[in-house]
């Protein structure tokens, strides 16, 4: 429904330089814009999961707009 592409989940991380955060699990979405990440994030459906995961865990949700 908002496009978004599951491109890592979990697995084996390698951290570099951990000066400012140092992540023990990354999820990694692509959506086809700002927008729809946006959308997604304050979306009916996803409320349910981000519930669970604000219950369940201590984490960090960052949309980064790029190329």
């Amino acid at each position: 429904k908002f496009g978004g592409t599951s491109l890592a989940r979990g697995g084996e991380t390698h951290v570099i330089d951990d000066d400012l955060w140092s992540p023990t699990r990354v999820v990694l979405i692509e959506f086809p814009d700002l927008a729809s990440a946006r959308a997604f994030a304050d979306s009916d459906e996803y409320a349910p999961v981000a519930a669970l995961r604000h219950e369940n865990a201590d984490s960090t949700v960052v949309i980064v707009d790029g190329a």
